[in-house]
């Protein structure tokens, strides 16, 4: 991809209208655009981060045996009265259609995912089953103030599962946890995500989150000594719970938990049966007896997880993208000023494309180097690839590593050489 011909502006300064480092950054990048509060455009460049990820997810998705399957956004009120939340869920966008008819715009898929999946389930055999999708949701968010993290439209990785008995879903569900923090880990904050028990709600004794450290959290979780595991406040002064969650846990331990803020990247529950017993979606046993599906869900925010990246990952000089989800892994800066120079660094885009390197060339001919430079900082892709004096003179490349710093020398066989070691990794 040519810079001179991509969709984008940078900014000097940061937007005195966007409140959070995630939507600052990503605006003063080019990566995203807002429309209004909670509701944004991306640009070419935030949209292949935002693909990136989401490919990301569909690998792990069928780690776990899941299939991707397209739901509707638009869904009738009679499925949300059928598990009576019509009216419980206040941030739900209702809205009328011909012939006075209710329907609500999707902010999670139960009420949908459940009737469509069971329909098709009559035997044990049939189980276990698990379906997700990637989607936009909608949420009528009052507080839409931190950027990508709490949107009124936003995307939405959502995977169900259903089991024919609880032990099924147990071990699913810790099949999927376990994936999940290995999902974080590719996207460069799995150091900083905690595995962190919450309240279960209407659907269980627990759910889970996995809560991402950063002082713009909206979350306050208490991480237990030594361990991947948090607790959020909603449930920290549940003495019961504390006996159940903590080994060996006497009164007053919690006080020497970390407290620190987070942002949620993704949760987890075990539904049971609290949306197929509305449904009466059974199956038959190998007894031949009628039992009640059991269902699990689990949730992935793809644009949250990009903002929260966004947060976490940045320095002063601005996006620092781990090389899985960047919207390019390699950055070819050039420097040229002769025709015979530009020709050159010509002739070494047309090799990196030829060896299939995901690649943003910025051959601008009316922009200063030291500008390539801080933009490219800015937009944060990880590897840059810099064609200046010496590889005009000796046909070496300068290599310089986003996130740390660190620079080497080495010509184009060596480059191509590198890039296919990577790839293996």
């Amino acid at each position: 991809m040519r810079q001179s011909n991509l969709f984008y502006k940078t900014q000097k300064e940061f937007n005195n209208q966007e409140l959070s480092k995630n939507a600052q950054l990503l605006t003063r990048a080019g990566f995203i655009h807002k429309l209004m509060g909670g509701i944004y455009s991306y640009m070419p460049l935030g949209y292949r981060t935002l693909n990136k990820i989401e490919n990301l997810i569909r690998q792990y998705m069928i780690t776990v045996n899941g299939q991707e399957v397209m739901m509707p956004v638009l869904q009738p009120a009679d499925v949300w009265h059928k598990t009576g939340r019509w009216d419980k869920i206040d941030v739900l966008y209702k809205i009328k259609g011909h012939g006075d008819k209710d329907y609500a715009l999707s902010p999670t898929n139960e009420e949908v995912v459940t009737p469509f999946v069971t329909n098709f389930v009559s035997s044990y055999k049939d189980l276990p089953m698990s379906v997700f999708q990637i989607q936009n949701k909608f949420r009528d968010e009052p507080r839409s103030k931190s950027g990508l993290f709490r949107c009124k439209e936003f995307r939405m990785n959502d995977l169900y599962s259903f089991h024919a008995s609880q032990e099924d879903l147990d071990s699913y569900y810790d099949k999927v946890a376990s994936m999940y923090m290995q999902f974080y880990m590719d996207c460069g904050i799995g150091d900083k995500t905690y595995f962190t028990y919450a309240s279960g709600g209407a659907f269980a004794k627990y759910s889970h989150e996995f809560q991402t450290l950063t002082d713009a959290g909206e979350d306050t979780i208490f991480i237990l000594p030594g361990t991947k595991i948090a607790i959020n406040r909603e449930i920290i002064d549940d003495k019961v719970a504390l006996r159940d969650i903590v080994p060996n846990y006497t009164d007053g331990m919690e006080n020497s938990f970390e407290q620190k803020r987070a942002v949620e990247v993704g949760n987890i529950f075990k539904l049971g049966t609290r949306f197929t017993g509305p449904f009466n979606a059974n199956f038959v046993d190998k007894d031949g007896q009628t039992k009640p599906v059991i269902m699990g869900c689990y949730g992935i925010g793809p644009s949250r997880v990009m903002g929260t990246i966004a947060e976490c990952l940045s320095d002063d000089k601005g996006l620092v993208w781990p090389k899985k989800i960047a919207p390019f892994e390699w950055h070819l800066i050039s420097l040229a000023i002769k025709d015979s120079e530009i020709a050159q660094v010509e002739n070494l885009y047309h090799q990196l494309q030829n060896a299939n390197f995901d690649l943003l060339y910025d051959d601008r001919q009316n922009v200063r180097g030291g500008n390539k430079f801080a933009e490219s900082d800015l937009i944060g892709i990880p590897n840059k690839i810099i064609a200046g004096k010496n590889f005009f003179n000796t046909g070496n490349l300068e290599i310089k590593d986003r996130a740390t710093g660190n620079t080497q020398q080495m010509n184009i066989v060596d480059l191509i050489r590198l890039a296919n070691k990577s790839k293996s990794k």
